[in-house]
């Protein structure tokens, strides 16, 4: 089953240039997770699920304590966050950063992880 929290948009300090160090901009946020939940199916219960409210309190608490020069290095500290459930059994975040160059909607980095051989 795969859960998805999309386009969570947020404000983070992110950017390598002076004037990025002192002035929030925004990041947009995707998350995909491949997750065994089986059991919550049939249950009905959230112990048997990954909780996506926890995942996105926690996303937004990195995201507000932390800052960045690189979308990469925040990308993977959210893949981080969305792996650190056993049952997600695959991940992908997509971390998009609007109007980060002249002529372009964005900028985005993707990454992945996979507990699978």
């Amino acid at each position: 089953m795969l859960i998805r929290i999309k386009n969570l948009r947020l404000r983070t300090l992110v950017g390598v240039q002076e004037w990025e160090k002192d002035m929030p901009q925004d990041v947009v946020i995707n998350v995909e997770m491949e997750c065994d939940v089986g059991r919550a199916a049939q249950t009905d219960e959230l112990m048997h699920t990954v909780d996506y409210k926890k995942l996105k309190r926690r996303i937004m608490q990195l995201i507000e304590t932390k800052r960045y020069n690189l979308l990469e290095t925040l990308a993977h500290d959210v893949l981080r966050l969305a792996m650190e459930d056993s049952r997600v059994m695959r991940a992908l975040v997509e971390v998009d950063k609007p109007y980060a160059l002249r002529y372009s909607d964005s900028v985005s980095v993707v990454c992945t992880a996979n507990r699978r051989p």
